[in-house]
């Protein structure tokens, strides 16, 4: 078989048809990791600060460590406030600790040398009056939401936050491409707090629902604005971000009946475009929200996160058949520990790939408990145990 491309490789996989090789997948790092290597010298400083999602820079370290490329690396309109709110400290404690109001409108506790998400002490939104003042114009659309953070041709998306890297035409890039579709519920849980959101659909469901339906409207017209300026895309992907590891944070029954309708909405404008691959990123055991993104187009099942629960592609399978796809599903932390752990977690993976339309990925970022010389054996082991 003539050598194909990685994203050829990538393309092939999650559409059951015959590949080369598996392609070698990453979800990027944290920022501590990246640090720590650096200070073992496997990296400079400067690389270090520079790596960002499908940037030079994460090229460079894909190089280094045997990465074929990013899953994360696509375009992103902005779907959230604008403006957003002034961060700004409310209050600070004897011990340092401070009350700081992000870019939501959410007051948060900032703990010194805290890495954790931090604790949420309160929200801005809380109810129709709350909504009206401060939120509904910051979901007003404007092409500024895509041309503001970056610039899309006909043969070219070029990325101001990266340097002026060019993404060339489908025909010529060596890696898959996604558009960011946006979050129809994280970034409403974000704004709102889990607590808020379950109050908020006992006390106000008017409101709860003009609030879904608002957000969702902007990540659609965002994301027909990047198709409309025929900019080629290899994937769709959302963000969501809201289960746990018991399970979703949100309802099923009502998440399916009040959001659904807008992944669908979504999907069927990218299927418009030939866009048959829609990936989701939600973390924590997702089992009880499959159902909703499989019945309104998501096919693909991302980060797929082992943690206690063992989430695997390979249940979901047996109930969805072929139309549900993966990409990741393969523990990170054995980075963390041997070489036998590598080799042990590879091997657990081969009966998932056999399966097809998987691509095994890191079930998270990489922790800085991972090690240089474990990845670099993962990556080199991978290939030829998937040639």
């Amino acid at each position: 078989m003539t050598p194909m491309t990685n994203r050829e490789r990538a393309l092939a996989v999650l559409r059951y048809e015959s590949y080369d090789r598996l392609p070698i997948v990453h979800f990027g790092y944290w920022g501590q990791t990246l640090q720590k290597w650096a200070a073992e010298g496997h990296i400079s400083e400067a690389l270090s600060r520079a790596v960002g999602d499908g940037n030079p820079a994460d090229y460079e370290l894909n190089e280094l460590l045997g990465w074929d490329f990013n899953w994360q690396c696509m375009f992103y309109p902005n779907p959230g406030l604008v403006p957003r709110f002034e961060t700004k400290v409310i209050k600070t404690f004897d011990d340092g600790s401070q009350h700081i109001m992000n870019g939501d409108g959410v007051i948060l506790l900032q703990q010194p040398g805290a890495v954790s998400i931090p604790a949420e002490i309160s929200h801005t939104l809380t109810d129709r009056a709350s909504w009206e003042e401060h939120y509904k114009f910051r979901y007003a659309w404007s092409e500024d939401r895509v041309t503001k953070v970056g610039v899309l041709t006909d043969d070219t998306v070029t990325r101001f936050d990266d340097g002026g890297l060019d993404f060339l035409r489908d025909d010529k890039r060596d890696y898959l491409y996604g558009l960011h579709c946006g979050s129809l519920f994280g970034n409403i849980r974000n704004i709102i707090g889990v607590e808020g959101s379950s109050y908020m659909y006992c006390d106000d469901m008017e409101l709860y629902k003009e609030i879904i339906d608002t957000n969702a409207e902007v990540c659609y017209r965002n994301t027909r604005y990047a198709l409309e300026t025929g900019a080629t895309f290899d994937f769709g992907h959302f963000w969501e971000d809201i289960c746990f590891k018991n399970g979703p944070l949100v309802i099923p029954s009502v998440f399916e009946e009040l959001v659904g309708p807008h992944y669908g909405r979504i999907t069927d404008l990218l299927a418009e475009y030939g866009i048959d691959i829609v990936s989701l990123d939600c973390d924590g055991m997702i089992d009880a929200l499959v159902p909703t993104w499989i019945e309104n187009g998501v096919n693909t099942m991302f980060p797929i996160e082992v943690g206690t629960w063992d989430a695997s592609i390979a249940p979901w399978r047996e109930t969805y058949g072929k139309r549900l796809l993966g990409v990741g599903g393969m523990n990170k932390n054995v980075f963390a520990r041997d070489r036998a752990a590598v080799d042990a977690e590879i091997e657990r993976l081969v009966e998932l790939v056999e399966l097809g339309g998987f691509i095994p990925c890191p079930d998270h970022r990489l922790p800085p408990g991972a090690e240089w010389d474990n990845i670099k054996y993962y990556c080199e082991k991978m290939r030829e145990r998937f040639a």
